[in-house]
């Protein structure tokens, strides 16, 4: 018997995310006790509800030091008379005040308990501020580090921005530092050197001068927001703003660059900006934070999320980079905020509630790229772009982590991920549905948190198509499903061979010249009743199904 395997190898596209995900995807072998504590959602985390923070915060640039305090503002889910709130050891905690009083307090790892000195009843609303200072964490490659990073521009003065999606925000902020529970708004107010300017997520407020030679900027973000998307952007800023008319009304566009860097951002972000906008409203739904508005912030660092104040650094420097795969002459775009601004619908307004789904963040923000591609130049270059990036693909561990352990799966969930959401709407096989799948995704979980079965459960009953072990193959093993073909007693039959126990995801086949149509393996032999096809000529749909052929003879 002669075994001939195929798998599809395609064009290296690099992009950021793939380029750092060697290091900020790098798994653990083993989880401690501050793991759990950091992941774990325990009845001490649970028992109460952030309905409110504001973070007051000052930054000793020169000395890399921080200063400031966090009131929390919450709602009682059960009676307790202890709670805990995250905050890095490394930062101290100079005192924790409950109505005119200060609280006891112990801290293990990066975790902080706190005793009240009465019982805190069910559906009560209630609040307590930590006051804290230190050295906070410097992140040197940002954002694969986490932490802050103390930079300066080209003409000396100080540029400082944070970054703490993969180890928390608590490495600079006491918080509640759980994906799964969002403030319904924030205020936050940072006070700077008077030189400089301060940038936040949401609408600034207020700016004060301050005695010291310092000034204040208030930022109120009207929307809920998870914890690592709370940035600060401190530096030598210039301002402009346009506007956008979407499906909700005028959205404010709002951009801080360097003032050297003013030109070339007007001609790459005006070139970008709406239209990705118009895509993604179309595709998406609403952008999620009209209240907020829209801001490209420029940082020291490559790129991040940031809702409302998306970091924008690196690329700029010399323009956009990247070409459109499959486009004649390729067309320059910039990849950085056609990615970053995906993820105010997936990632911002959705939120996976663990840091083990996020590939929710991550899939659906690659794929994202693919629709902007195909809206400016077809479905053909969209595809030759997702195709592209399969040779980014590791296949090295599962797509989704270990869940409670605030660990990521592998950086196949950008690449991957695409490759599967692309594979689901060659299934569902209507595009108007799959739009309509993923819109309301953005309605039926407008700011919220979600688990992984929400959103496969949606998808399934949405699409009418049962997904449930395609999602599972691929995210939750980190090989290929292969197909098996071969002929028995005569006749064509073809399997899955496959982790996922009893998988049968539907695959195009056709012979030379034909077009391409639905056969539904299973994990056993079953027949091809396609007129023509033999091992020699049938061809699988390996453009849209990313999988191994295994044909035995």
């Amino acid at each position: 018997m002669k075994n001939i395997f195929y798998l599809v190898l395609l064009l290296f596209f690099t992009h950021f995310p793939i380029i750092t995900k060697a290091q900020l995807f790098a798994p653990k072998k083993t989880f401690s006790r501050a793991d759990s504590l950091k992941g774990r959602l325990t009845a001490i985390r649970s028992c109460y509800d952030v309905n409110f923070y504001h973070l007051d915060v000052k930054f000793d640039i020169q000395k890399r030091f921080i200063t400031g305090s966090n009131l929390f503002q919450f709602t009682a889910t059960r009676d307790f008379i202890k709670l805990q709130f995250d905050l890095f050891a490394n930062l101290d905690i100079d005192k924790i005040m409950y109505h005119g009083r200060e609280l006891n307090y112990i801290r293990e790892a990066n975790a902080v308990f706190v005793s009240f000195p009465q019982k805190i009843n069910k559906d009560s609303k209630d609040e307590f501020t930590v006051f804290y200072s230190g050295y906070p964490n410097v992140a040197k490659k940002a954002p694969m580090e986490s932490g802050i990073v103390f930079a300066q521009d080209s003409l000396g003065y100080p540029l400082v921005a944070t970054a703490c999606e993969s180890q928390g925000a608590s490495i600079w902020w006491p918080n509640k530092d759980h994906l799964s529970d969002e403030p319904d708004s924030m205020l936050i107010s940072v006070r700077v050197p008077r030189e400089l300017k301060e940038v936040s997520n949401g609408r600034l407020r207020k700016v004060t001068e301050l005695k010291d030679g310092y000034k204040k900027f208030d930022w109120f973000v009207g929307n809920p927001i998870n914890n690592y998307n709370v940035a600060v952007n401190i530096g030598n800023y210039i301002h402009y703003g346009d506007s956008y008319e979407g499906e909700k009304g005028r959205l404010t566009l709002d951009y801080w660059v360097l003032p050297y860097n003013l030109h070339r951002a007007k001609s790459d972000f005006g070139r970008n900006v709406k239209p990705l906008l118009k895509v993604y409203e179309h595709w998406f739904g609403p952008y999620p934070f009209y209240e907020d508005g829209y801001k490209l912030v420029e940082t020291p660092y490559p790129a991040m999320e940031h809702q409302s104040a998306i970091s924008y650094g690196g690329y700029m420097k010399n323009g956009p980079k990247n070409e459109l795969v499959g486009v004649k002459g390729g067309v320059k775009w910039d990849f950085v905020i056609v990615h970053e601004s995906s993820h105010e619908w997936f990632g911002n307004n959705i939120t996976a509630a663990d840091l083990a789904d996020l590939w929710i963040h991550e899939a659906f923000g690659s794929y994202a790229e693919s629709l902007f591609v195909e809206e400016m130049h077809g479905k053909k270059a969209a595809l030759d772009y997702i195709q592209a990036n399969r040779a980014e693909i590791s296949n090295d561990r599962p797509v989704t982590g270990p869940y409670d352990v605030n660990q990521m799966g592998s950086g196949d969930m950008y690449a991957k991920g695409a490759v599967l959401l692309n594979t689901v709407r060659t299934v569902v096989g209507d595009d108007e549905k799959w739009r309509s799948i993923l819109r309301g995704l953005n309605k039926k979980f407008y700011h919220q948190t979600v688990t992984y079965n929400q959103i496969v459960d949606y998808i399934n009953m949405q699409s009418g198509k049962d997904l449930k072990l395609v999602f599972d193959q691929y995210l939750h093993y980190k090989s290929l499903p292969v197909l098996e073909i071969t002929n028995k007693s005569g006749q064509l039959v073809c399997r899955w061979i496959a982790e996922a126990q009893g998988f049968n995801m539907p695959v195009g086949v056709r012979v030379p010249g034909g077009e391409y149509q639905f056969i539904y393996p299973l994990d056993r032999f079953s027949p091809i009743n396609i007129n023509g096809a033999s091992l020699e000529t049938i061809e699988v749909d390996t453009s849209n199904f990313y999988l191994g052929i295994l044909k035995s003879i």
